[in-house]
């Protein structure tokens, strides 16, 4: 009976149970020749018995939370063929004594924590036709004893550590299939020794720092079978080869984020096969040819490309990213006549002239429009029509020379998460209408010359889902009632929106593998100096008001914001008490309230914001003393000069003449406040995005701070 259960046990794989640890007791099962266990949710650590099974044929653990080391017994099992641990938590080195499983064929170890060098003994595995050791931190030089296992069908060591260069031959390897040793640190000269291997169907070299110029050598004696040439991610030179057409059957060339240089191989029409084509950050020069709109997907970005060839050929593409090149002359109307448009990026170039309304054509699918950094001039057309916005996400005209009106269609775009159209000149209104867009995440209308009031009476404030809003360096006024933030409640928690459309493009980029860019070129002040950001970190929250005629009061809602990072209200024209509910914006980093006609005392509290690393108080008419955290001993004196009244300034400023501190000083939030403050908290319903518009009466209460901390953490 035993026996029975033993053979049935052999041979039946108990994968996806959920089975807990491997049990010491399946030492005693010496008749066990499979052991199939892979994704279970395997705990704890290999057992010591499992070195015990002398007829264990297969071994399988994959996809499990496996920890410890991998046991050295395991090398005594002398009838195992295939030893599959990959996709655990496996720490320490490589055992030689796997060196002496000379029945060995397929060996993986990959995606693990091992570390150190391979052991030189796995050159004894003579008929080895699988090894995966990817995805770990092995170190030292290429494993040169691997070269004399001539059955190898699969070689995968990729994301390592591994440095030196490969062997100047590596033909030996006449039965090989797939070499991805991409993401390590691999050095010197293109192996074109590899390519002489017929059989060779994967070649992923890429993120090493090979250098020189590509010889594919005898193309009459290469790889036929090729199907992916990955050289992307290292620092080869020099013209892409002619021949490298040879590979007839190629459906992947990746040559993207090299130096090559010269113009895009004609003969790369004939790779009748190809499916995508990656050549972007290059040293790229000349025209675009034709066929190039017949393949897929292609990469072209961050090129010297400055024109297309002509074509009548109907073109049909997911994106369209040319940006970072050296096209000039007028917006392409070909790219009006490309259907199923994802993504269009034409920025950082030299294109001029009017944006075409043909452009209504690409908006059914498009996500993301970037034309920044050009010459484009005009009006921005209204092209964002009813039938046509469900996906569009992101649409940044920036840095242009754009007048006129703000588009009024972009009230369509209900997924639409980003703009930004900084640095144009554009005259208008504040587009208010536009805090109804329920996912609407970053703003920034930055350099322009919109005028007139951000507030208006009888109309909601919206912006529920804003992140990120620069309006500076234009001719706004007005002023800001005390509840002008309350709505803005994605500044006051880190939880993440789950807009279904956002969603839906979201796995649409998954999909067609490129990272999405949603949050991303973007010009903001960040402690006093001009930044760009081309990638805006997710919890990242923003308020840049500065550069134009604001007055009053800054409004007390401002406290409800405590996920802000960046406050900047200089160059103003702000009067009164610096909110004391400032300081409840624990992970504010950059405070800029410089240039206003700000009076009274910096708040105290404000020097307990261990995050506040950058501020600046400088011209206003405050008074009273400089609070005493840390952060605020480490800033400039700079931050705090034409405020007479200012003292207990000697240790940031040194020793100077500052004003006398007075007999008696009592910190008192000012009673005006007090009640402006608790009749905010009457008008907030904290439902998210709801804002009660009747307000009962005055709310009064014993003692602020209590409420405060109550209400705002």
């Amino acid at each position: 009976m035993s026996g029975t259960v033993t053979w049935y046990v052999a041979r039946s794989p108990l994968s996806s149970c959920r089975a807990g640890e491997v049990p010491h007791s399946i030492g005693y099962l010496n008749h066990l020749r499979e052991l199939i266990l892979w994704s279970n949710n395997l705990t704890g650590e290999i057992p010591s018995s499992l070195g015990n099974l002398s007829r264990l044929t297969i071994v399988d653990l994959s996809h499990n939370d496996l920890v410890g080391e991998i046991l050295n017994s395991i090398g005594y099992l002398n009838h195992l063929r295939e030893l599959v641990l990959g996709s655990n938590n496996l720490r320490g080195e490589i055992p030689s004594s796997i060196g002496n499983l000379s029945s060995l064929t397929n060996l993986n170890l990959s995606t693990n924590l091992l570390v150190g060098e391979v052991p030189p003994s796995f050159g004894n595995l003579n008929v080895l036709r699988v090894i995966y050791l990817g995805g770990n931190s092995l170190s030292g030089s290429f494993p040169i004893s691997l070269a004399n296992l001539t059955k190898l069908t699969e070689f995968s060591i990729y994301s390592n550590k591994f440095t030196s260069t490969l062997p100047s031959d590596m033909s030996g390897f006449h039965n090989l299939e797939s070499f991805l040793v991409y993401d390590n640190s691999f050095v010197g000269p293109f192996p074109k020794s590899l390519l002489s291997i017929p059989s060779l169907q994967y070649l992923r070299l890429g993120k090493n720092q090979f250098t020189g110029s590509i010889e594919l050598g005898n193309t009459s004696l290469s790889s036929f079978e090729l199907d992916v040439l990955d050289l992307s991610h290292n620092r080869f030179d020099g013209p892409i080869p002619e021949n490298i057409s040879e590979f007839i059957n190629l459906s992947y060339l990746f040559l993207d984020h090299n130096d090559f240089t010269g113009s895009i191989p004609r003969s790369i029409s004939k790779l009748v096969y190809i499916h995508e084509l990656h050549l972007s950050n290059n040293k790229l020069t000349g025209e675009v040819p034709s066929f190039i709109w017949g393949i897929p997907w292609t990469t072209l970005s961050h090129n010297l490309l400055s024109s297309f060839e002509n074509s009548s050929q109907e073109i049909e593409r997911y994106t369209l990213d040319l940006s970072s090149n050296s096209f000039t002359g007028p917006f392409p109307h070909w790219i009006c006549k490309i259907k199923q448009l994802f993504l269009l990026d034409l920025s950082n170039n030299f294109f001029s002239g009017l944006i075409p309304s043909c452009l209504r054509n690409n908006m059914v699918y498009l996500a993301e429009l970037s034309l920044s950094n050009n010459s484009f001039s005009g009006a921005i057309p209204d092209i964002f029509t009813n039938d046509s916005m469900g996906l569009l996400r992101s649409v940044d005209v920036s840095r242009n020379q754009l007048e006129g009106k703000f588009p009024k269609s972009l009230i369509n775009c209900e997924a639409l998460e980003l703009v930004n159209v900084e640095s144009n000149k554009i005259k208008d209104k504040f587009p208010s209408w536009l805090g109804s867009l329920p996912s609407l995440r970053v703003l920034s209308l930055r350099s322009n010359k919109f005028y007139g009031l951000l507030n208006h009476r009888h109309k909601s404030i919206g912006f529920q889902s804003l992140r990120v809003i620069d309006v500076s360096h234009n001719d706004f006024t007005g002023t800001l009632p005390p509840y002008y933030f309350s709505s803005w409640r994605e500044m006051t928690t880190s939880t993440q929106g789950n807009d279904y459309m956002v969603n839906v493009v979201n796995e649409l980029i998954q999909e067609f593998s490129f990272e999405p860019t949603i949050y991303r070129s973007i010009e903001m002040v960040v402690k006093g100096v001009d930044m760009r950001f081309e990638r805006i970190r997710e919890d990242f929250r923003a308020i840049d008001f500065s550069g134009n005629r604001f007055y009053g009061k800054i409004p007390v809602s401002i406290g409800f914001l405590k996920e802000l990072r960046l406050l900047n209200l200089s160059h103003n024209s702000f009067t009164d008490d610096i909110p004391r509910s400032l300081a409840n914006l624990t992970n504010l980093e950059t405070l800029d309230l410089s240039s206003n006609n700000l009076s009274g005392e910096i708040p105290q509290d404000l020097g307990k914001l261990s995050f506040l690393s950058y501020m600046n108080f400088s011209h206003n008419r405050l008074q009273g003393p400089v609070p005493r955290g840390t952060q605020f001993q480490r800033q400039n004196c700079s931050s705090f000069t034409d405020n007479p009244g200012l003292y207990n300034l000697q240790e940031i400023c040194g020793e100077r003449h500052v004003p006398e501190p007075p007999s008696q000083h009592h910190e008192e939030l000012p009673e005006e406040e007090e009640k402006m403050f608790n009749w905010i908290a009457a008008a907030i319903a904290y439902v998210p995005g709801v804002f009660c518009g009747l307000v009962i009466g005055y709310i009064f209460a014993s003692d602020i701070q209590e409420w405060f901390t109550e209400k705002l953490g």
